[in-house]
């Protein structure tokens, strides 16, 4: 290897390469590109309930502030959320009625939290939390205890070919 060699090689062995990003790695400062519209994530939060573990990443964007949540199931399963007002008290009902749509609940549990970024917050803390489906089983309410305060969101299932990540860092 000559003198030069070293200045102009094609690859830098000790160079880090950056890891693939996929809906089940992405980290904060990482860009989503969702509906042609791009988004920051600016949070991360991991939810365990016993062995069970999902992810809720917050998406920046231009005008608003979308959730996109992530589980392995059996399959993945991708929904977007974003935040409503609506109120609602523990204990949470088997139904609920939000926008002319009823809402089921399907799941209820309490998860720990790990919080990343601007979701670091909430970094230690437990959330009480349920999940409602409609009829169609396409549009989805979730809340979150937070605290003295009930976060709802509404959402809907999309696919991973939706979604366009681009790395932010290593």
């Amino acid at each position: 290897m000559g003198f030069f060699s070293k200045f102009f090689s094609k690859k830098d062995q000790n160079q880090p390469t950056t890891e693939k990003r996929t809906v089940l790695n992405m980290k904060v400062g990482d860009i989503i590109t969702y509906e042609l519209q791009d988004f920051e994530v600016v949070g991360k939060i991991t939810l365990r309930d016993g062995s069970y573990e999902w992810y809720d990443y917050q998406l920046l964007g231009e005008e608003k502030t979308l959730w996109l949540s992530v589980e392995m199931d059996d399959e993945l399963e991708l929904a977007m959320y974003e935040k409503v007002k609506f109120q609602v008290s523990e204990p949470y009902p088997k139904k609920l009625t939000y926008d002319n749509k009823t809402y089921y609940l399907e799941e209820e549990g309490v998860a720990r939290v790990i919080g990343e970024g601007r979701s670091s917050n909430v970094h230690g803390m437990e959330t009480h939390y349920a999940d409602y489906e409609d009829d169609s089983e396409e549009n989805f309410l979730g809340l979150e205890s937070w605290d003295t305060e009930i976060e709802v969101s509404t959402g809907f299932a999309i696919e991973p070919y939706e979604l366009k990540i681009i790395a932010g860092s290593i």
